[in-house]
């Protein structure tokens, strides 16, 4: 019988929670169902291995379909940071614009210069702390939570109805002076009625809860070795980093 192969355990802290989460690096057998999963180009196919890579690798008892989708793309940031490399490199495009010498028109420079992110250094960031609570009138308000992976992926496509589904299963309860409504007791068809009663000044107040909601954010220092043209570029989201 051939021996083990000892793999090493990390640990980070949630956002969310700020509980610890061990973790192992994914193994040759996981990192060949990410090419699997790629190939077949099936978002649900990758979503849920992804779900099932993250199962596998996550130590710790926690259910990823409950966690905050911040969370969860913090998690696989780190656990591919350990398991392929901490470092990764992303091309950026110099939009410094130059004048012509040979006329008063102007050209961007365009020149392509290789940036070196480390994942490690990368953390959510909590611009401001969210207030979930949000008050209608005197009697009546509503509380949000975080969208999860699912939610995330489920409704990715910007359209109209795809982000009012996502806002209506963002809901945890809805209050007056007499009750708590409970979103899991109400179909998505009264929720979505409920917040097209909504004044428009509330639904900014919703629009802002999902606009500050913590990210993978990271800020570069580019200067560009053609133009010399500098500047401080932020990278947000999971995609960013691995353009």
């Amino acid at each position: 019988m051939l021996p083990k192969i000892d793999v090493p355990i990390y640990s980070i802290k949630l956002l969310s929670t700020g509980k610890e989460v061990k973790y192992r690096p994914f193994t040759v057998k996981e990192e060949k169902l990410f090419l699997m999963a790629s190939e077949s180009k099936e978002m649900d196919t990758i979503v849920d291995t992804t779900k099932q890579v993250l199962n596998n690798c996550i130590l710790s008892d926690i259910d990823i379909d409950s966690i905050p989708v911040f969370d969860i793309e913090y998690l696989f940031l780190n656990i591919r940071a350990r398991s392929v490399s901490e470092v990764v490199s992303v091309n950026y495009n110099c939009n410094n614009e130059i004048k012509n010498e040979s006329d008063e028109g102007k050209h961007r420079c365009g020149n392509v210069v290789k940036l070196d992110i480390n994942l490690l250094e990368i953390k959510p960031n909590e611009t401001k702390k969210l207030e979930n609570k949000i008050q209608l009138t005197n009697k009546l308000g509503i509380v949000m939570k975080y969208p999860n992976f699912n939610t995330v992926t489920k409704y990715e496509d910007n359209n109209t109805e795809n982000i009012l589904k996502l806002t209506v299963s963002c809901i945890d309860y809805i209050y007056d002076d007499d009750q708590i409504y409970y979103a899991k007791d109400s179909t998505e068809e009264e929720l979505i009625e409920f917040i097209e009663n909504m004044q428009t000044k509330d639904l900014e107040k919703i629009k802002e809860f999902f606009d500050n909601m913590p990210k993978l954010s990271k800020n570069l220092d580019f200067k560009c070795g053609k133009c010399g043209y500098e500047e401080t570029i932020t990278l947000e989201g999971l995609q960013s980093f691995f353009v």
